[in-house]
């Protein structure tokens, strides 16, 4: 990070924003439309976050676009989610490519249909080179479903005698969750008003600096998130010291 990104206290620009995107539904329903509507104008917002991420050298961005509780929405909410998903993968996977974009993916990838699934990993193998943002979509996700695979890849290795049970630590759970190459997020936001974490990153947040956005996620901007980051540049972060530590 070069010294144009420190604020004037001296402190750097995040490495890791991750996004809790809300408020598309409601934003459709404001307007008297379908909250597919909604839907469609929030892919519109996540090409401004993207591109302004990228503008201002941000390394990791991570959305959480859709989450193993989604799964329970009605059918046709679900079936159009998926449609529109593997429309902006496929129509956007060139500009990405343009703007040296990374591609990453995690949760239950399974668990989305062959087409999402197809589209995702050609997408994923397209921009694997590329060495800007890293884009990561959480889909079908669960933080307490990450960490349930992350106990059980431990415990079947201590079992077969791979791991020693007793030097089980911090950094060997990083190193089985979902998101072990990369760092953990400095920054979650929480757009559309709503005041919880909503079963994300559940382990990563431990000292992330969190926001809570009024702001619906279609009307999210790019100064929106300029703001939000020159916030977090005046926070101290402590971790656990005190200030005359740092």
């Amino acid at each position: 990070m070069n010294d144009t990104n420190h604020s004037p206290k001296g402190r750097t620009l995040p490495r890791h924003i991750a996004i809790i995107m809300d408020g598309n539904g409601r934003w459709a329903k404001q307007r008297g439309l379908n909250r597919v509507f909604g839907h469609k104008e929030g892919a519109n917002a996540v090409r401004r976050i993207v591109e302004e991420c990228g503008k201002t050298g941000i390394p990791y961005l991570t959305l959480y676009a859709f989450s193993t509780e989604n799964w329970n929405r009605p059918q046709t909410e679900v079936n159009a989610l998926m449609t529109l998903l593997s429309q902006a993968i496929r129509s956007e996977a060139e500009n990405l490519h343009k703007s040296h974009v990374r591609l990453n993916a995690i949760g239950d990838l399974s668990a989305l249909p062959e087409q999402c699934q197809k589209d995702l990993s050609e997408a994923i193998e397209l921009l694997k080179e590329n060495d800007g943002l890293t884009l990561t979509l959480a889909l079908s996700y669960s933080g307490r479903s990450e960490l349930t695979h992350c106990m059980r890849e431990i415990a079947r290795q201590a079992a077969a005698h791979e791991i020693d049970a007793e030097q089980i630590d911090d950094d060997t759970i990083r190193q089985h969750l979902y998101t072990s190459d990369m760092p953990d997020p400095d920054i979650i936001i929480r757009t559309g008003g709503e005041v919880r974490i909503s079963n994300f990153l559940l382990w990563q947040c431990a000292y992330s600096e969190l926001f809570f956005s009024p702001v619906l996620w279609p009307e999210f901007t790019a100064e929106n998130l300029r703001e939000i980051i020159a916030q977090y540049m005046n926070r101290e972060r402590r971790f656990g010291k005190i200030s005359e530590q740092l």
